[in-house]
């Protein structure tokens, strides 16, 4: 589709999504600007580019952000702590990035001239739900802080929407598969990094079932919400997931696909283990397709092999105890407040 944008402005572009994310809109034609803390560095972003500009920055400095985000007309926000589990750091902490920093934000977007506000949310706002297919109507019940934040953002853009300034929402699926700033902290890449490392997959719980998303669809969705027309997405939430897969049926596909790419690593074992963690919800996401004709086009399936590709050619090094890998791990390494 045709660009409406020239200029986007990431925050979190230098995360797990944004990295695979800001090359795929370079690619595109798009000037890029990377608003980020850099805990995670940013020698996998394409600094040569000349279309690219990387600003180290906190969320939370809304005058830092205010300033660089003058001259941009898109907004896409993906900086947050990001996942439940990483809701093990201090509570303030997620609390002030999280709910606290979201309002300034978009306030200085649209103060800035920006046009249109693209807030990734989450499918965890959800729960736990036995309905066969959750809808966006659904009502959200949120099981940890994260998920509730995610969850009250939402109604702080429809409130500065208008006819200058577009807001619109997706709630991704849990994310997996490779992208160049890796994180093996999420269900299926946490299993195939097991099954890899250890010959060995330990199962919490199974029976939970969970949405899952390539990242790679991830970022095509975003592109795509770029481009769309304002009128089909203005003050609009979109699920955007793919399988929703059991832990446990995850845990065989990734076996089977281990043993495919690896004959010589033998059988892989599965191990169960009870779980406190019971979000479980299936997700429904009709609706984006109904209004924009997206679908996601890659499998966890697929994920999983593009995790074997990266630890073929020894992208995965150590990556059972390398923080990099691992979201709470850095920040608790960085004693990030």
């Amino acid at each position: 589709m045709a660009k409406l944008f020239n200029n986007v402005f990431v925050t979190g572009g230098a995360g797990y999504c944004g990295s695979l994310l800001v090359p795929q809109l370079l690619k595109s034609g798009y000037k890029v600007t990377v608003y980020d803390t850099l805990f995670f560095g940013d020698d996998f972003l394409p600094k040569s580019d000349p279309n690219l500009k990387i600003v180290q920055g906190d969320i939370r400095d809304a005058a830092k952000l205010a300033e660089a985000v003058k001259g941009h007309d898109a907004f896409v926000s993906l900086a947050c702590i990001s996942n439940d589990a990483s809701f093990e750091l201090d509570e303030n902490l997620s609390t002030s990035i999280n709910m606290d920093a979201f309002e300034p934000m978009v306030k200085a977007a649209k103060a800035a001239g920006v046009k249109r506000f693209i807030y990734a949310s989450s499918s965890s706002v959800y729960g736990v739900s036995d309905k066969p297919n959750v809808t966006e109507d659904h009502p959200l019940v949120p099981l940890t802080l994260y998920n509730k934040y995610k969850g009250l953002c939402e109604p702080i853009l429809k409130q500065y929407a208008d006819d200058s300034f577009t807001g619109v929402i997706f709630r991704p699926a849990t994310v997996c598969g490779y992208a160049p700033r890796l994180r093996l902290d999420l269900s299926v890449n946490i299993l195939t990094n097991h099954a890899l490392t250890n010959n060995k997959i330990t199962v919490f719980g199974g029976v939970q079932l969970r949405p899952n998303l390539h990242v790679q669809d991830y970022c095509d969705a975003v592109e795509l919400l770029l481009t769309a027309p304002t009128e089909k997405i203005q003050k609009e939430t979109f699920n955007v997931g793919y399988q929703n897969m059991s832990i446990a049926d995850i845990a065989v596909l990734v076996r089977k696909v281990v043993k495919e790419e690896f004959p010589e690593k033998g059988d892989v074992e599965i191990v169960t283990s009870p779980s406190d963690d019971i979000r479980s919800y299936h997700i429904n996401s009709d609706k984006i397709f109904r209004a924009l004709g997206y679908k996601p086009q890659y499998t966890i399936e697929d994920a999983v092999r593009s995790l074997c590709v990266a630890y073929r050619e020894g992208k995965l090094k150590d990556s059972m105890t390398n923080e990099w890998f691992y979201n709470i791990r850095t920040m608790k390494k960085h004693n990030v407040k």
